[in-house]
Parts: C-alpha cells; sequence; structure tokens
C-alpha cells in the first residue's frame, strides 16, 4: 500500500447523489478554482474522494459532506493562508 500526498488546493463541498426531491444526498469536496467554471461551463469537476461531477448546487451550513472527502480534508496540511 502507498501513500499519495495531494497537492495544497483550496476546496469547498459540492453536491452530487441526488435524491428523487433534486437535493444531493451529500457534498463533495473540490477544487475551490473549479467551481465556477463547472457552474458556467457545464464541465465536471474531481472532488477529493474522486468522484467526478458537475456543480449544480451549493451547500448550505450543515449540508452532509461525503465521509471519504471529509476524511481526505481533515488529513490534508494547512494551506499559506492557514485554511
Amino acid at each position: 500500500m502507498s501513500t499519495v500526498t495531494l497537492p495544497d488546493v483550496e476546496t469547498r463541498p459540492e453536491g452530487t447523489d441526488s435524491t428523487d426531491s433534486d437535493e444531493p444526498k451529500v457534498f463533495h469536496y473540490v477544487r475551490k478554482d473549479k467551481i465556477a467554471e463547472s457552474a458556467v461551463m457545464g464541465s465536471h469537476v474531481v472532488a477529493l474522494c474522486g468522484e467526478v461531477f458537475p456543480v449544480t448546487r451549493s451547500p448550505k451550513p450543515g449540508s452532509p459532506v461525503c465521509p471519504a472527502c471529509k476524511e481526505i480534508y481533515q488529513g490534508l496540511k494547512p494551506g499559506p493562508s492557514g485554511e
């Protein structure tokens, strides 16, 4: 088993895994600089957990986060601004 170090990137949760009510089941962490591009152009983003999807929703406070993304995000070193 090998360990891969992810590059320092700003991320924030974005939704996938839609339910019948068109609300995502969980939100994933994706590169912050790719969110607007995906929302406008319809291009796909890659979440920290590896899920690939177009950005269609923004998370609200308290929204559920993908457990795999959350674990990876918490393991990242803080960026230059301490985030």
